[in-house]
């Protein structure tokens, strides 16, 4: 994520001219905003994607995917539109596996700023 913190400058001609800082992201926006739950959260929203790039790639429609894989329709309405509190990240798994995809989920554990460490 990159962030334009502008500052307008308006010269002799009229024109208004922006001057920008530019501040790149950590690559987890939900971690940037300082939401709770960040890495949960971009994880989920990793697996909804890829999902969803599996339905678009095999041209099934919600129902479609409910009869091959048994998972309610409603399921994949919601995975579509991102609304994906209801589910784990192992349901998300579960249902890119059952659409025949394998996951491979590698883990890098990296300690906290002490600021960061709620108790």
């Amino acid at each position: 994520m990159v962030c334009f913190h502008g500052q307008t400058e308006r010269r002799r001609d009229n024109v208004i001219q922006m001057k920008e800082d530019i501040i790149s992201g950590s690559g987890n926006v939900y971690q940037d905003l300082k939401i709770p739950d960040a890495d949960i959260r971009q994880f989920k929203a990793i697996l909804a994607a890829e999902i969803i790039k599996t339905l678009d790639k095999k041209d099934l429609t919600v129902r479609k995917a409910q009869s091959l894989t048994g998972v309610p329709a409603a399921d994949f309405s919601r995975i579509r539109t991102a609304d994906l509190e209801r589910f784990t990240s192992d349901r998300l798994m579960m249902i890119l596996n059952k659409l025949g995809s394998r996951v491979e989920v590698s883990v890098k554990v990296k300690e906290r700023k002490r600021e960061a460490v709620h108790a």
